[in-house]
């Protein structure tokens, strides 16, 4: 076996840097699937690099040849290879000039449909060589772009305009074309320290070639040289770098030699909402803000630089004339806005269209302040600073400050209610209204903003519903998934056991009439505790416990969670394979009773064998003692009490016949059984367990 080591180069203008990294690995991986795909074995490591103006692969070892394999073409079936007179039949004839063979050299080939005439061949397996070509451009045509570009008069599309290919084995050159381009051995340094061809003479000098030309290829290396230097250049001023993940990502994939340099501003500016300065600094110029040791805004930020410059001071200094100017809109607009009271600005908000069929920024205020509070005495919170947050909730929406910054909506809310004299629980309740933001984000700290919140998501739940406009697999431009998961995450990670029906039927109500069609509720309710399904999956918990609880149509997300998480730890006890069984037999045995059957109490006095009597007295025990513990809302406890249940069930349905000819007996047993499904249809329905032991 002969194997041989592999580089991939493609060189290109600056690639986008939030995707760099995906780019890397996606082309790394279309390679390596490529030449899997022909029977090539990679026997050593596939790495793959990622630049702003490269995306490259080193694997170290590819079988050169792939092995042989035995091919078999069928032709007409054997009884038809001759004629009567024993001569070549035409399907035989024919078959064997298409492969060019004499009718004598096929063989019969036994096969699934009887004997074939046919062909067994042997090909060669593909070589490295010729495949490599094939299998790069295979990987560019399933790069994960989502918008591709022409350059020149050229008819390729790619994300960025390329201007070299490297395709080397060993040390030989794959000749080929690719994105338009001849493959070669040429390579190109830095933009700036090293902005020349280079020569790579094998795959194995890659990485210390570029970095001799002070490019460093691999993007885990980079990002932790900036995050280093970020900490050594902050730790030299006193200071602490806050370092968010996604901009230390996106610098990453903004530089090939970085350097960090630490710059300053004017300290006037503090004055300026920190989170207006940080968005300034994070968003327009990738700069990384720098606190205290209690966490306080300072003058100062860190910027990678591309180049190792020979005089520093001067690239601190054009930093610094670049974020003056966007500070200084800063502190203009936050002058500005403090000139009129949040208050003074509710009118402004007809002028803002949130939906057109659900009307203007405005409608949805009037909607809020109902809604919050209604929702206020279900939270505890104070009606009066509920309807006065829903009042000024949208109202910084049309302040300059956040025309320019949109990221600070609801916080620049918060700074100018404390500058207008709000109550603290209203300016705490407009910045955290939109909390949970994403995943695993923080919950509203207080009543009024827990109010907020979720009155300002359950309107746009309602009135996106409500006009017949569902999110789809593709498209939820109103973010309804993530709202419906914000709503249930507050309700049940601050225990808020509250009816979500009613909660919805209330934030309708807000509506005039005829806006909403006449089914809001039903749809959107069950929507959103569908959500419950993928949150239980990323817990863990089955599909199956999911749907054991949502059987019983429960709307109060609280006692949905505490019910899934009671059968989830229910399936764990040796009792549950058994009961699960059980209560499916009899979920179809009942089922397949006519819906006009009515059950009646059970007869103890019609019992014939003994394990009637042993079934319902432990019923009646066990689900006495359950009822106390659902009176508790202790679920899990209760389906515990029900696993005694076990030993009753199963003497029952091995010893007594259900469907007896007798009528009398027959309908006591069916009413027995349907009091051991209800028993158990207290807490959830575990007929829709597939437990296995």
């Amino acid at each position: 076996m002969s194997t041989a080591a592999v580089l991939v180069e493609l060189g290109t203008e600056e690639l986008p840097p939030t995707s760099l990294a995906a780019l890397g690995l996606a082309f790394r991986d279309g390679i390596v699937a490529a030449l899997k795909e022909q029977g090539l074995v990679i026997h050593g490591d596939a790495q793959w690099y990622a630049t702003p103006r490269r995306l490259a692969v080193v694997i170290d070892a590819v079988e050169t040849q792939a092995a042989a394999t035995t091919i078999t073409l069928l032709g007409p079936p054997a009884d038809r290879a001759r004629t009567n007179t024993g001569d070549w039949s035409p399907a035989a004839l024919g078959f064997a000039r298409k492969q060019g063979i004499e009718p004598a050299q096929l063989q019969e080939i036994d096969t699934e449909k009887g004997l074939r005439l046919g062909l067994q061949q042997e090909q060669a397996g593909a070589s490295l060589r010729d495949v490599l070509i094939d299998a790069i451009n295979s990987s560019i045509s399933n790069l994960p772009i989502a918008k591709r570009m022409r350059w020149g008069s050229s008819r390729v599309e790619f994300v960025r305009p390329a201007h070299w290919v490297v395709a080397l084995v060993d040390e030989d050159v794959v000749q080929g074309e690719v994105l338009g381009i001849a493959t070669g051995r040429t390579t190109r340094g830095h933009r700036v320290h090293s902005n020349h061809d280079i020569e790579l003479s094998a795959p194995g000098d890659y990485v210390s070639t570029l970095e001799a030309a002070r490019v460093v290829p691999e993007v885990a290396r980079r990002r932790q040289m900036i995050l280093d230097q970020v900490k050594v250049e902050a730790s030299a001023i006193g200071a602490h770098a806050v370092i968010d993940d996604d901009l230390l990502d996106e610098v990453t994939g903004l530089v090939e030699w970085p350097v960090a340099l630490t710059g300053a501003f004017e300290a006037r500016f503090l004055d300026v909402p920190a989170e207006a300065l940080i968005s300034s600094m994070k968003e327009h110029q990738k700069y990384f803000h720098l606190v205290d040791d209690g966490g306080k805004l300072l003058p100062n930020f860190i910027t990678i630089s591309n180049i190792e410059s020979k005089d520093p001071i001067q690239v601190i200094a054009g930093n610094e004339r670049v974020i003056r100017p966007r500070l200084s809109d800063a502190a203009f607009f936050y002058e500005q806005d403090r000139r009129k009271t949040l208050d003074s600005r509710v009118d402004s908000l007809e002028q803002v269209v949130f939906q057109k069929a659900l009307g203007t920024l405005y409608d949805k205020t009037l909607r809020l302040t109902g809604l919050a509070r209604g929702l206020a005495g279900t939270l505890g919170a104070d009606p009066a600073h509920c309807e006065r947050a829903a009042r000024l909730a949208k109202t910084d929406l049309v302040s300059e400050m956040v025309l320019e910054f949109a990221d600070l909506q609801g916080i620049a809310g918060a700074y100018y209610a404390r500058n207008d004299g709000e109550p603290e629980a209203v300016a705490t309740a407009l910045q955290q209204q939109y909390w949970p933001r994403f995943s695993g984000d923080r919950l509203p700290s207080e009543p009024v903003a827990t109010c907020l919140a979720l009155a300002d998501r359950l309107d746009t739940l309602v009135g996106i519903f409500g006009i017949g406009q569902p999110p789809t697999g593709s498209r939820d431009p109103f973010a309804l998934r993530r709202a419906s998961l914000a709503v249930l995450r507050i309700l049940v990670e601050k225990a808020i056991d509250t009816d979500l029906r009613v909660c919805l039927e209330l934030a309708r109500d807000q509506y005039p009439q005829g806006v909403l069609g006449t089914d809001s509720i039903d749809p959107v309710l069950d929507y959103m505790l569908e959500r419950f399904r993928a949150w239980f999956e990323d817990e863990g918990i089955p599909a199956e416990h999911f749907r054991a609880v949502a059987a019983l149509g429960l709307t109060r997300p609280l006692e949905f969670q505490q019910r899934v998480h009671a059968v989830h730890r229910f399936s764990q006890l040796p009792e549950s394979a058994a009961l699960a069984a059980a209560n499916k037999r009899v979920a179809n045995i009942l089922g397949k009773l006519d819906r006009e059957h009515s059950f009646a109490s059970v007869d103890p006095t019609r019992f014939v064998e003994t394990e009637e009597g042993a079934l319902w007295q432990s019923l009646a025990q066990s689900g006495d003692a359950a009822r106390q513990q659902l009176a508790a809302g202790a679920y899990t406890e209760a389906l515990a009490e029900l696993a005694a249940l076990r030993d009753p069930v199963d003497a029952f349905f091995d010893r007594v016949m259900v469907n007896a000819e007798d009528e009398s007996l027959r309908r006591n047993r069916l009413n027995l059984l349907h009091e051991l499904r209800q028993v158990f249809m207290q807490v959830a329905d575990i007929s829709q367990l597939v437990v296995s032991r």
